[in-house]
C-alpha cells in the first residue's frame, strides 16, 4: 500500500522548497534571512522614506539599498505595532537542525536509551552479555547479531534500548559529529578494582556529553569486594552516591552471578520516568547511524537508530549526503520489520553508499526528494571538507564573545604533577566573566594523548598544557583535527590568558612559533665541546642559536638554547628533517637517550 504524509504527520518535507522569505501573519512580522530595507518596506507595506526618516531620529543612518540587522527590523516592527519573529532557513544543508514542534497531544513515552562505559577488565561486556540474555531463550542467544551494535530489553512491560560502543573514543567520535544518542550511561566499575584510568575517561565523555550517570559497581560475588572504596574514589571525581547526600544512582551488581539486574533495570526505567522522554511516532522518521558497512553481498547496510517518528520499510532516506530506499528493515534477531518507532534500532540496506556513524538521518515521501536533498549536501561536503568540523581556536572565540554567540568555554587541563594540577584549578574556578562560563571537562597530569584530542574536538574545547610538551605525532593530530593546544610554564600566565579569553580581549603580540623535533639516541662526552647529543631530526628543522625545550616522557626537563649545531664535524647553521646531527645545549648536560628536544622561535603575530 503506498504511503503518503496524511497517514504520518510531515516533518521537514512541508517545509523544504518555499520561497517565501518574510511576510506578515496577523500582528506578527515573520521572516529567515536579511533584507534591504527597500525590501522591507514592500514586504511591511510601508513607504520607505518613511522607515528612513524613522530610523535617522533613532541616530540610525540606513540606506535604501543597505542590508538591515535583527535589531533594526525589530525596531521598526515595534515602531508599527507588529511582533517580529525569525525563523530558520530549512535547506538541504541543515536538514538535522530542524526541530519540528509536535503538538503534545502527539508525544508519547519513548523507550531509555542506554550506553554501558567503563575500565577494559571491569565487566562491562559480560554486563551487556547478562542483560541480553535474560530476555531471550538460550537457543537464540547466539544468534543475536554483534554487527548490529545495538538491542532491546523488555522489563516490566517497558523496553530498554542498549548501544554497543567498541570504547570511549567511538562514543566521543559520534559525539563530535553532532549525535546525541545517549538518555543515560551505565558506568560500570569494578568493586575488587575500583577507579581507574578508563573509568575517568568514562566519567569525562559522560559529563561532557551532560548524560546522568548511573553506577554499576560490578563483582560483588568477589570475597576483595570494597563496594564503599569505590564510592568514595568516585565522589573525588564528582560522582556522588544518593546516600552520601549526591544525584548518582548506585546499584551493586554481578553481571557474572546474575544479580542486581533487575535493580539496575529498575533504576534505569525510574531515571528514564524522571527525565520524560517522549517522541511522536504519527511522523516520518529522524534519527542517528550507529554503524555501517560494506557487505559483499548485499551492499551498503546500516544500523540506524529512530529517534522520532516512524520508520517503514519501503521509506525514503537521506543520511548524511547519502540516499536511498528502505530494501529491507530487521532486527538485532535478523527478524524483518514494517515499522521501527522511537528508540528502536534497525538494519537497513538500500542505500546508495556507506554513511557515516554519527550521521543523522530522516525519511522522505519520494526518492526525488531525497536524492535531490543528498545530492546538493554532497556538493556542500566537497567544498567544505578542507574545513575542520571544530575550528574552536582562542581567535574563533574572540568573534563568537563579541558577536555574543558564547555562553561558555569548555577546557582540558594536563600538567606535570598534581601540585600544579590543584592550583591552576582552583584558581580557574575563582574566574568569572559576565556572561560567560567557564567549563572544565577535564583535568589530569602527563602526556597529552590522542583520547584528549578526540574529547576536545566533540567538547569544542581547547586544551591548556602546563609544563608539558605534545609529541610530534599528538602535534600533527591535533593540527588535523584543527584543536588548539595552548602551552605554559608560568601560573599566573595561564590563567591571565583564560581570564582575557573569557572577557574576549586575548591580544597576543608575539607568538612561539615551532621549528622542529630532535631525537637523543647517543650521548657524548668530548674534552672541548662537553655533553653532546647525537640523534636524528625527525620533524621540521633546527636551526643553531635556537631556543630548546628537552623533553622527558611528555614533561619538559629543561629549556634553553643550542649553543652548537654540527653534522659531520662541521658547525651547521640548520639541519632538516631525516639528517642526524649533534647538539651542545648551553649551560646543560644532563641530557639522556630518548629525551626529545624541540626547536622553536619567538615571532611577532601577523594574524
Amino acid at each position: 500500500m503506498k504511503k503518503t504524509p496524511t497517514n504520518r504527520q510531515e516533518n521537514i518535507q512541508g517545509n523544504l522548497g518555499k520561497t517565501e522569505t518574510a511576510k506578515v501573519s496577523g500582528d506578527v512580522f515573520i521572516y529567515n534571512e536579511p533584507m534591504t530595507l527597500n525590501a522591507f518596506a514592500l514586504k511591511l507595506n510601508k513607504p520607505a522614506p518613511e522607515i528612513i526618516k524613522f530610523l535617522f531620529l533613532n541616530k540610525k543612518m540606513i540606506t535604501m539599498n543597505a542590508m538591515l540587522d535583527d535589531e533594526t527590523i525589530g525596531l521598526v516592527c515595534l515602531h508599527y505595532g507588529l511582533d517580529f519573529k525569525k525563523e530558520k532557513v530549512v535547506a538541504a544543508e541543515n536538514i538535522e537542525e530542524y526541530v519540528m514542534e509536535d503538538a503534545a497531544q502527539n508525544l508519547v513515552e519513548r523507550p531509555p536509551v542506554v550506553t554501558i562505559m567503563g575500565h577494559v577488565d571491569h565487566g562491562k561486556t559480560t554486563l551487556i552479555d547478562a542483560i541480553r540474555s535474560s530476555n531471550i531463550a538460550e537457543g537464540e542467544f547466539g544468534g543475536i547479531s554483534q554487527a548490529i551494535g545495538a538491542y532491546q530489553r523488555e522489563f516490566k512491560g517497558k523496553r530498554i534500548t542498549f548501544i554497543d560502543t567498541p570504547g570511549h573514543a567511538a562514543f566521543t567520535a559520534m559525539r563530535s559529529r553532532g549525535a546525541k544518542v545517549t538518555d543515560i550511561v551505565v558506568l560500570v566499575v569494578a568493586a575488587d578494582d575500583g577507579v581507574m584510568l578508563q573509568t575517568r575517561e568514562a566519567i569525562d565523555h559522560a559529563m561532557a556529553a551532560e548524560v546522568p550517570i548511573i553506577v554499576a559497581i560490578n563483582k560483588m560475588d568477589k570475597p576483595t569486594a570494597n563496594p564503599k572504596r569505590v564510592k568514595e574514589d568516585l565522589m573525588k571525581l564528582n560522582i556522588i552516591a544518593e546516600e552520601y547526600g549526591g544525584e548518582n544512582i548506585f546499584v551493586e551488581i554481578s553481571a557474572k552471578a546474575k544479580t542486581g539486574i533487575d535493580e539496575l533495570l529498575e533504576n534505569i526505567l525510574l531515571l528514564a520516568e524522571v527525565k520524560e522522554l517522549k517522541a511522536n511516532p504519527g511522523r516520518y522518521a529522524s534519527g542517528t547511524v550507529l554503524e555501517a558497512v560494506l557487505d559483499k553481498r548485499e551492499g551498503p547496510k546500516a544500523t540506524l537508530l529512530i529517534e522520532n517518528g516512524t520508520l517503514n520499510a519501503s521509506d525514503y532516506l537521506v543520511v548524511g549526503s547519502v540516499y536511498g530506499k528502505v530494501r529491507r528493515m530487521t532486527n538485532e534477531y535478523h527478524k524483518a520489520l514494517k515499522n521501527a518507532t522511537p528508540s528502536t534500532p534497525v538494519e537497513v540496506i538500500g542505500l546508495s553508499e556507506v554513511p557515516i556513524a554519527g550521521d543523522s538521518f530522516m525519511a522522505f515521501p519520494t526518492e526525488k526528494q531525497a536524492k535531490e536533498i543528498a545530492e546538493k549536501r554532497q556538493l556542500l561536503k566537497t567544498e567544505t571538507s578542507r574545513q575542520s568540523n571544530n575550528a574552536n581556536s582562542i581567535e574563533a572565540l574572540n568573534e563568537k564573545l563579541s558577536a555574543g554567540d558564547l555562553t561558555s568555554i569548555n577546557l582540558i587541563i594536563k600538567t606535570d604533577n598534581t601540585g600544579s594540577l590543584e592550583a591552576i584549578k582552583t584558581s580557574l574556578e575563582k574566574l568569572n566573566a559576565e556572561g560567560v562560563k567557564l567549563k572544565i571537562i577535564r583535568t589530569d597530569i602527563g602526556a597529552i594523548t590522542e583520547n584528549d584530542l578526540m574529547l576536545a574536538v566533540s567538547s569544542k574545547a581547547l586544551i591548556y598544557g602546563f609544563n608539558i610538551r605534545p609529541d610530534a605525532s599528538i602535534q600533527q593530530k591535533a593540527n588535523e583535527l584543527k584543536v588548539e593546544i595552548r602551552l605554559h610554564r608560568i601560573i599566573y600566565a595561564l590563567l591571565e590568558e583564560v581570564e582575557a579569553m573569557m572577557k574576549g580581549k586575548v591580544k597576543i603580540k608575539m607568538v612561539e612559533s615551532k621549528l622542529g623535533q630532535f631525537e637523543i639516541r647517543q650521548i657524548f662526552k668530548l674534552t672541548k665541546a662537553g655533553v653532546v647529543a647525537g640523534g636524528m631530526v625527525t620533524t621540521g628543522q633546527i636551526l643553531n642559536q635556537a631556543k630548546i625545550r628537552l623533553i622527558r616522557n611528555g614533561n619538559v626537563i629543561h629549556e634553553g638554547k643550542i649553543s652548537s649545531l654540527k653534522r659531520l664535524k662541521d658547525e651547521v647553521k640548520e639541519v632538516k628533517s631525516g639528517f642526524e646531527c649533534g647538539i651542545v645545549i648551553e649551560n646543560y648536560q644532563e641530557m639522556k637517550v630518548g629525551d626529545i628536544i624541540e626547536a622553536y622561535q619567538i615571532v611577532e603575530d601577523k594574524a
